[in-house]
């Protein structure tokens, strides 16, 4: 994952790879040996010897297969389920992290997104949203559910009563989305706008969307930069400060002994600090995301082959 954030932030094709199988061959062997002489008094020595041995080999082979086609398409370029994204707030990812990586935008207030094709500053009030889901999730005054029991496909947003701060934080977000200040539950829908105020419309970046925009904050060398090796991603202080890299990549000639991941990538290293939890946390949750859009009905796990000798 981390190499193909650096691939994406340099223009190079992500490579993504399947399991196909996994084949697990293993042996035991042993050996028992006996042996000895009798020899009559004053012809020979006399003597006996035992030995033993044993041997256990354990020899997996894991068949990977480029990501392709169909499938290529599926995970890298189709939107993340909206429900899913949620679910994943719901499990108790930070608020504000999920959606600053997922969505493109809710309700009509568009996130900031680091493409190199279409980049984009973001709303602010798209950043003070995320603060205030963040502070309702904290004070347990936002919930998510499935609708029914049969559509676990559709969500609801809930708020509930929770303190002072918990309401703050709902009126906040209230007033940002626009929403109906009577009513308690709002259907999440997929777009861009609602069609009325009892609706939350959140659009979703594709897998690709969110590499591209995490690997604009990824920290590159600066020769790189001037010899037009790598696509610059310049952003304003204020940028910065409303929407902060949710993920820090540092580069050296060497990598440390202490790193979480490293990969060596165009003669340096690149890599995540392992005393760095928040950017643990994120790529954790990039590899979740990747999960998600896979079709668990449409695709067979991979072939698991014991043989018994």
């Amino acid at each position: 994952m981390l190499q193909n954030l650096l691939k994406v932030r340099y223009a190079d094709a992500p490579v993504f790879l399947d399991i196909a199988s996994v084949i697990n061959a293993y042996s035991l062997d042993s050996r028992l040996a006996v042996e000895g002489q009798l020899a009559p008094v004053g012809r020979g020595e006399t003597f006996g010897n035992v030995g033993g041995a044993a041997a256990y080999g354990d020899r997996p082979t894991i068949t990977y297969t480029p990501l392709s086609g169909e499938k290529f398409a599926r995970s890298l370029m189709s939107p993340l389920p909206v429900g899913s994204i949620l679910y994943l707030v719901q499990s108790g990812y930070p608020a504000d992290a999920v959606l600053r990586m997922s969505a493109v935008s809710i309700n009509g207030l568009y996130n900031a997104y680091g493409g190199r094709a279409d980049m984009q500053a973001g709303d602010p009030r798209f950043a003070a949203l995320l603060i205030a889901m963040r502070d309702a999730q904290r004070a347990q005054a936002l919930g998510i559910r499935s609708k029914s029991a049969q559509d676990r496909s559709a969500v609801v947003v809930y708020f509930r009563e929770a303190g002072e701060a918990g309401a703050a934080a709902v009126t906040k977000i209230r007033e940002l989305l626009d929403l109906d200040p009577a009513v308690r539950e709002f259907d999440v829908v997929y777009g861009q706008f609602p069609t009325d105020r009892r609706e939350i419309a959140i659009l979703s970046r594709s897998t690709l969307q969110v590499l591209a925009d995490c690997a604009s904050y990824v920290d590159v060398p600066a020769s790189d930069v001037a010899e037009g090796r790598v696509y610059s991603a310049p952003r304003s202080s204020d940028d910065l400060s409303r929407f902060p890299s949710l993920l820090r990549v540092y580069h050296g000639e060497a990598a440390p002994a202490d790193a979480h991941v490293a990969v060596r990538y165009r003669e340096r290293w690149f890599w995540i600090s392992d005393r760095d939890v928040e950017s643990k946390a994120v790529l954790n949750a990039l590899l979740l995301l990747f999960s998600l859009t896979e079709a668990t009905s449409q695709a067979a796990a991979p072939l698991v082959t014991i043989p018994a000798r």
